[in-house]
Formats: C-alpha cells, structure tokens, sequence
C-alpha cells in the first residue's frame, strides 16, 4: 500500500499555470474593522455600566430626603473566553518525493502561502459567526436526497463538516458537504467525509426556521462567539435576554435601538434606514458611524437611489469622492440624504434580513488572548507528526481565544426582518 499524497498529479508534468484555488474573498470585514484588546488571558472580564444616573430633580423646591435617588452602577460580567481552532495537514512523502523533478526548497515556499490562505479562510468563518452566530439559512424546505437550497452556499466548502436543525427537530448528526451548486443554492451533505450515504434533511423546514450551522456553533453547544445579533437583538428578535450576566430589559444602557425591517422593499429601503437612523440618535447614547448591509439590501440601496435621483434631482445622492469598493470583498458609499449623510458599508459575510446600524470605535471591542497564533509545542515546534499506515502526517494547529463584546449597546441599532424579493 503506497503512502498518501496530496500534490502527486501535478509534480512531474508541466505546468503552464500555477495551482489554480478559489479567490479568497474578503469575507473578513468584521474581523478587520472591530478594535481589539489582545491582552485577555483569561478569566472574568468585567463590563462595569451605569444602570441609571442620580434623577432627583425638583421645580419650586427641595426634594424630600425619601425622594432622593442616587446612581446605580453594575457590574457586567463575561465569564469566559470562546475559542475556535483550525487545522491544516501535510503529508510526509509530499515534502520528499520527486526529487530533482521539483526540490523540496521550492516545494516549501507552497507552504507559507498555503498557511496563509488557511488563516484568512478561518478569520472568514470568525467573522461569519460574530455577525450572524450561525452558518446559514435554508431557502426551501429540505429533501431526503437532494440536499437543501440555502439562502448563501458560497459560505460552505466541501468536506465540511456540519450539522442542522430547525425549531421542531433534533439537531441532525455530523453532517458532511458533498457537493455544492452555487447556481441553484442547493447544498448536499453526506454522513461521513468521504463515502457514506446521503443525508435526510426532509425533516428541516423554512416555516420551521431551518439552518445549517458551522461544527460547535449548533444549538446546545454554545461553543461559538458570541454574535452581534445575539447582543443588539432583544430576545423577541432572536437575540439573547442577558447581557454581561444582566438581564436587559432591566437597563436601558444596555438596550440597543432596534426596529422591525419587515415593511422595506427596493422602493424604499433608504427612507427606512435613514428613519430608523434619527430613531437611533434620538433614543440611543451615540452617534453608529456604519450602516452595515448585505450585497443583497446594498443592491436594493442602489436601486432605490436610481429611482429616488432620476435626473440628479431626487433627495439621495452619492457622495462620489468618499466612496470606496475593494474587490471580492467590502464597499462603502456615502449618501446625502434630507436627514443627513450616512456611510454605508456593504459586506459579504453579513446575513439579507438585518441591517446594523454600529459605533465601532468605541462601542465594539473582541477581546481576546493573542489574537491567531499557531500552536507551539515545548520544543518550539509548531507542527505535530502523526504516524499511520498510509504515512506520515504533519498538523498545523492556529487558536483563536477570545470574546466579542458589545461595550455601548445603546450606541448600536438595527432592523431585522428584512424580506423581500429585488
């Protein structure tokens, strides 16, 4: 029995190209953007807020004694760090094979590169689930043979291993992505990585709010980061009742301003987020200098502008010198409207039914310990040999320890719901 390898088909054949792989989208813009304290190395992280200020205030006279309200100060608390790891494998006889066709010195400059596109890959699934908290929405109703359509099944790679589930059904067993249409949006997932038998999603229903999530972010783990959603949202919009180990309900300091998008269509999705936006300014604590979308609701923004300028003369307009688009990744444009100018930032990796309105700056922060790092052994080696029959194998281990922490929450805004059809 031969030992295994990854490279053979191309190592002693010519090569007019070089190793053709996906594009690595910018699906990162989170993870870019948020501030960071690097120093967490964990334990309690304490979130201290003022839960309300002194209030005594009296025309015409003093206020009784009884009457006297004093300031009451919380002390939030996150109480331990997530962590998510990625690992990459090599093999043995790749690194030695062929030698005098294609020398293990020029074979290892591969190396780096691919490292560095795992890396990029894993902060890609970091930020999906800091913004959205699970993977991915079905479409349609699942099938017992043919997979489920999903609402972004660019997100997903074959071989990948998830799970699914919905409001009324048990969490499904590991389930594996076998082939992916990016056309239709169907996704088939099979019970094991390779071999194995096709998974029966027949059970998994939109009307039963069908998901598919990434391995350890599924319901019941609580294994992933905590998300934007989950902390902006109120527990009646899908978000978590507690904050910080507070209730929020029980503060208004941590309460974002939030409003239903369920009324937005292409028409008029920018009367709606520029109205929401004064809402935010007058009942929050900040000034959100980001309006977040998806490509989808940035798409709508810019129909709904054509339709709102006709000759130039409309109340939207562009700002064109402060607007920028990066490639296979973020855009921002700027737009004047009768209620002010707003930023808005179109991202790849954002759900189509909410749009986030964020104070980034000062009001978001990931904590973590160290940020990515590869993992290194007491010996200083950071890869690790595993011996089988097939061969040698070398694993790579990147750690990312760590917390998003919505500091301001009444600094934030969304609206959620969003559906329609462009």
């Amino acid at each position: 029995m031969a030992t295994s390898r990854n490279f053979d088909d191309m190592l002693n054949e010519h090569l007019s190209y070089d190793l053709l792989r996906a594009e690595i989208l910018q699906r990162d813009w989170f993870l870019g953007h948020v501030p960071r304290d690097d120093g967490w190395k964990g334990g309690n992280l304490i979130v201290p807020f003022q839960g309300s200020r002194a209030s005594s205030v009296k025309w015409g006279g003093l206020t009784s004694q009884s009457d006297i309200d004093q300031p009451d100060y919380v002390r939030g608390n996150v109480s331990a760090q997530k962590e998510m790891w990625s690992t990459i494998l090599f093999e043995h006889r790749d690194l030695i094979e062929h030698d005098g066709k294609v020398s293990e010195k020029s074979f290892l400059k591969v190396l780096p590169e691919v490292l560095d596109d795992f890396i990029k890959y894993s902060k890609e699934r970091a930020s999906l689930n800091m913004l959205n908290g699970q993977a991915d929405i079905a479409a349609v109703d699942g099938t017992a043979g043919a997979g489920i359509e999903l609402e972004h099944p660019e997100r997903f790679t074959i071989g990948e291993k998830c799970f699914i589930d919905d409001d009324n059904s048990a969490v499904s067993a590991a389930a594996y992505v076998r082939t992916i249409d990016l056309n239709t949006g169907i996704v088939v997932f099979f019970d094991a990585r390779s071999g194995g038998a096709v998974t029966d999603l027949s059970a998994y229903t939109t009307a039963e709010n069908a998901k598919v999530y990434f391995d350890g972010t599924e319901p019941g783990t609580d294994l992933g980061f905590t998300s934007l959603r989950s902390q902006i949202l109120p527990a009646s919009a899908g978000g978590s009742t507690q904050l910080f180990g507070q209730t929020k309900t029980a503060f208004p300091y941590l309460q974002a301003i939030v409003g239903s998008g369920a009324s937005i269509t292409t028409n008029n999705i920018l009367d709606e987020i520029f109205d929401h936006y004064v809402k935010v300014l007058n009942r929050g604590s900040g000034n959100p200098a980001d309006v977040v979308m998806s490509y989808k609701n940035m798409a709508a923004v810019m129909k709904n502008l054509e339709l709102s300028s006709g000759l130039g003369k409309g109340q939207y307009h562009i700002n064109q010198e402060s607007s920028k688009v990066t490639a296979f990744g973020w855009g921002e444009i700027y737009i004047r409207g009768p209620k002010g100018t707003l930023k808005m930032v179109s991202v790849q990796e954002l759900d189509d039914d909410i749009i986030f309105f964020l104070d980034m700056k000062k009001g978001i922060k990931f904590h973590s310990n160290g940020f990515f790092r590869r993992r290194v052994n007491p010996d200083g080696r950071s890869y690790f040999e595993v011996r089988a029959a097939t061969g040698y194998q070398y694993l790579v281990d990147i750690a990312l320890y760590g917390e998003v922490v919505v500091n301001r929450p009444r600094s934030q805004g969304a609206l959620h719901s969003i559906s329609f059809t462009l």
